[in-house]
């Protein structure tokens, strides 16, 4: 009888000893994730549009080469204006026909060419699309608005974001009484998103630019050691 109760309890004691040792090791190996989000606000300083020129002539010939030239002189326009040629390129030539009333014949056609001109600085976009509106210019679209230094601005928006993130792990860490131990690995995603805020326009053209503003913002997912 002696002998199975000193067995007894020497299982127990394994069984407790065997319990503390796996609560140590989940406790050197448990981890808190959390998300970080950092965001930097800049006002655009680029700017593109689109502009489409169209003509319609009795013949497809003829309305190509009439709307070829309408276009060629829109071009002229948009460099006088100081944007450069490798800023300019050609989006779309189109040209369609125009049927009767009575849909049984072509009448005319009609041709369109559209091209697109980029990294306008905000100062001169309104006086770049005076010009191409005044060289013949028959359809605008845009301003799609740019920041040039997106880069910087987004790796700026990263770092904030893997320190509202270590904040967030912190705290966690503190309301749980452990101690916040070293990154265990790092998730990234974000993009720019423009925010419809007024802070300014180019006035030196009968088309006002607004720039507004844009956040560039950064996720990142941190996973943390908790000792």
């Amino acid at each position: 009888m002696k002998i199975l109760v000193t067995l007894a309890v020497v299982v127990a004691l394994l069984a407790g000893g065997a319990d503390a040792a796996t609560h140590v090791t989940s406790s050197s190996t448990s981890t808190v994730t959390v998300t970080g989000n950092g965001t930097v606000t800049a006002v655009p300083d680029q700017a593109s549009f689109s502009f489409t020129v169209q003509t319609k002539a009795v013949t497809a010939a003829a309305a190509l080469a009439r709307n070829g030239n309408d276009t060629k002189a829109v071009i002229a326009a948009v460099e006088a204006a100081g944007v450069p040629e490798a800023n300019i390129q050609t989006a779309q030539v189109s040209l369609n026909p125009v049927v009767s009333n009575d849909g049984t014949s072509i009448v005319a056609y009609t041709a369109f060419d559209t091209i697109t001109v980029t990294k306008l600085a905000i100062a001169k976009a309104g006086s770049v699309v005076d010009a191409a509106v005044g060289a013949g210019a028959t359809d605008v679209s845009g301003p799609s608005l740019e920041l040039s230094g997106q880069d910087a601005l987004y790796n700026k928006a990263l770092k904030d974001a893997v320190a509202n993130a270590k904040s967030k792990a912190q705290a966690l860490a503190d309301a749980a009484g452990r101690n916040l131990g070293d990154v265990v690995s790092i998730v990234e995603g974000g993009g720019a998103v423009p925010v419809p805020f007024a802070v300014g326009a180019a006035k030196d053209a009968s088309t006002p630019i607004e720039p507004g503003t844009q956040d560039v913002q950064a996720t990142v997912t941190v996973t943390y050691a908790l000792n």
